[in-house]
């Protein structure tokens, strides 16, 4: 390859379109304004990048036949190119409140979810089930799993994206995924290295400080990623988080010599892949310009730059530093084989394998095995925090009417609809009379008001869906309103986020953890409400009291089940 084709190689870009020749006036505009050329095609022609990113804003994951054709149409434009090495096909598909790929692909619990149902087995069907999809669809690598140990549980980034608080569970979870993907034939990515579970700031907006000991990194953030490279993982994503006692310049990971190479490559033992993530994020251009965060991210060790936000201008900074000396040829040639020996590991280098088959997606994708499998994991997951009246389950006799209300954040890619509506559905099915209400996440004075009209109405119990509540939020206001009414019926939350919610609101009658609103895990509430199955999951992470942090209201591990006698079926 000559210079030029080998630092392609080390770009993983993102391209406007649904389709790899024809795209949309808008997708080819905006093409044009970032990339500087109009077709996903003419991406790939111009940077010879040596994988491609795809984002449902971009406009890249419609439907499983059109993710299919644009795989195999990027695809060819590689290969029939210079140097005419195949792409690595990407997705940032976690599952949970992170899917970039939608319905009717299957969705899956996410990792805190998974971490409730505390089942390794369950983990690894899930990876699989979802690997094998992205797979069908031409999608080799997956940004998952987060091996980050979520030690503040008020982590704005992370939260539920993580297995739980304890290592060694986050560990056992880590390492289920990473087989799971890989019986499916497709690479993951562990992630955020050096761990990213416990800041208070949004890498994705601000440069975070994680102000760990060695020792305590030691304890509580090097045990998943040691556990994962014992797998022999191979790729590794770094984090935008700053850790002095790392590196005590305060780099950003990603761009820390100390951290990528010293630390993750010669005293861990990495020789994979190690990605950054996403260089648009604005962690990691707090103190650099675009073009150098480039140079200084490969002089870290790092071999793929993911999603810079100015290709051009990273690109021909790398070229630049090589043809200077900053950069020696050799360090590029390094990633370049490292990037070459995962696309061979994965088979790509073999047409059959480099493209995808339509009898394949349509017999994968979605399927009802895959679908039914979802179904009985997110069931193990639903954790029942608080019942002490012994409301639940709730029965189509003593509580028919049901009303359905609150929060209804925007939804994962694919859902079928708001999570009031999905759960009215799911309870409707059931046997209950379900109506739904969307109050939204910062409810308005109005809205409460006619919520407490409905709850007026005559329902015999209300669901209230919630959404990390603040005290003294309208959502917190909202449901004190509900349960301040004398003689109003019994309210019960399911939170679809974060379990914290339990610890804001002390009134209400029973509360469910769901830990996301996609419709798998808003189905599994549902049947739990209804008796159809026993909650079964257990917190992984502490609930806190809002007012003193320090103090834990629900600890690891605690869940309530129904006696036996109480499933109405």
């Amino acid at each position: 390859m000559s210079l030029e084709e080998k630092v392609g190689q080390l770009f993983v870009l993102h391209v406007y379109g649904h389709h790899a020749t024809e795209p949309d006036t808008a997708d080819a505009e905006l093409n044009e304004r970032e990339l500087g050329v109009r077709t996903a095609a003419d991406v790939v022609a111009k940077y010879r990048p040596g994988g491609l990113i795809y984002f449902g804003w971009a406009h890249n994951t419609r439907d499983p036949q059109q993710i299919a054709a644009l795989s195999d149409g990027v695809q060819r434009a590689a290969l029939d190119g210079s140097p005419g090495v195949p792409l690595l096909l990407s997705v940032d598909q976690e599952h949970g409140v992170v899917a970039r790929v939608g319905a009717p692909a299957t969705l899956l619990p996410g990792a805190m979810a998974l971490g409730a149902g505390g089942s390794a087995d369950d983990v690894r069907e899930a990876a699989r089930i979802a690997g094998a999809e992205l797979r069908a669809l031409g999608i080799h690598q997956n940004y998952a799993p987060s091996a980050d140990v979520n030690v503040d549980p008020a982590n704005p980034v992370i939260g539920v994206r993580s297995f739980g608080a304890d290592p060694d569970a986050v560990s056992r979870f880590v390492t289920a995924q990473i087989e799971g993907y890989r019986d499916a034939g497709v690479a993951p990515a562990v992630k955020h290295f050096p761990g990213h579970g416990d800041t208070g700031t949004d890498s994705h907006s601000a440069l975070p400080y994680i102000h760990h000991s060695r020792e305590q990194w030691e304890e509580l953030d090097a045990p998943p990623f040691r556990a994962a490279l014992a797998t022999g993982v191979d790729v590794v994503m770094t984090a935008h988080i700053v850790v002095p006692a790392l590196d005590p310049a305060l780099d950003p990971a990603t761009l820390s010599h100390p951290v990528v190479t010293g630390i993750l490559r010669e005293q861990l033992g990495h020789d994979g892949v190690v990605v950054t993530d996403s260089l648009s994020m604005r962690g990691v251009r707090t103190k650099y310009g675009d073009g150098r965060v480039a140079v200084l991210a490969i002089k870290a060790g790092v071999d793929q730059l993911l999603h810079p936000p100015q290709p051009e201008l990273a690109w021909n900074a790398v070229i630049q530093a090589v043809r200077e000396g900053e950069l020696t040829e050799a360090r590029i040639d390094e990633s370049v084989r490292r990037i070459l020996r995962l696309k061979e590991k994965l088979g790509l280098f073999a047409p059959e394998q480099a493209y995808t088959d339509a009898g394949t997606v349509a017999a994968t994708v979605g399927s009802d095995a895959h679908r039914a499998a979802a179904d009985r994991i997110a069931e193990r997951t639903t954790t029942l925090l608080r019942d002490e009246s012994g409301l639940l389950p709730l029965s189509p006799d003593t509580h028919g009417r049901v009303l359905v209300l609150g929060a209804d954040p925007v939804s994962p890619s694919g859902t079928t609809g708001p999570p009031t509506a999905v759960l009215a559905a799911a309870l409707t099915e059931l046997g209950f009379a379900a109506t739904a209400l969307s109050t939204g996440t910062e409810p308005s004075p109005e809205a409460v008001e006619k919520a407490l009209a409905e709850a007026a109405s005559g329902p015999d119990a209300v669901l209230v869906t919630t959404y990390d509540v603040a005290p003294g939020s309208p959502q917190h206001a909202l449901v004190t309103a509900l349960t301040s009414v004398p003689d109003g019926p019994p309210v019960v939350i399911v939170s679809v986020r974060t379990p914290n919610d339990v610890a804001v609101l002390p009134g209400v009658a029973a509360a469910l953890a769901a830990y996301s609103w996609t419709d798998v895990e808003l189905r599994a509430a549902a049947r739990v409400l209804a008796g159809e199955v026993s909650p079964a999951g257990r917190l992984p992470v502490p609930v806190p009291s809002p007012d003193d942090p320090g103090t834990v209201l629900y600890p690891v591990g605690h869940g309530l089940s129904y006696p036996p006698y109480a499933a109405s079926r």
